[in-house]
């Protein structure tokens, strides 16, 4: 499966970069809005893991700018700030399901979106 990491955070994007690509996933990775838009466009990915606070483009505006050209992409957007999100609004935004961080197991995570992709 395609997956493309989109977050400001160094640290998460490794964490979630390594546990897909251990379970045989094609990663790529984007540490703001605007680059993770043009990795979406370029690659079409399956799977997106989609920062809701970003300091140049934020979460729902990655989505709004794409519009309709997301493909086939389950969207998955994630925010450690859970007061304004959860997953009904997630879905307004376009997206598929909303995910708080940080995460219990990332390993878990993962089973549970191929599951929830495939």
């Amino acid at each position: 499966m395609k997956v493309l990491i989109i977050d400001d955070e160094p640290i998460l994007r490794r964490a979630l970069s390594r546990a897909f690509s251990a379970k045989g996933h094609e990663v790529q990775a984007a540490e703001g809005g605007e680059q993770g838009l043009k990795l979406w466009r370029e690659h079409k990915p399956e799977l997106v893991m989609l920062d809701v606070l970003m300091p140049d483009l934020n979460g729902p505006q990655v989505i709004e700018r794409l519009g309709s050209d997301t493909g086939n992409a389950f969207v998955v957007l994630m925010s450690a700030f859970t007061g304004d999100f959860d997953s009904q609004r997630a879905k307004q935004y376009g997206a598929h399901e909303f995910l708080s961080k940080p995460f219990d197991d990332v390993f878990k995570l993962v089973e549970g979106l191929e599951e929830r992709v495939n």
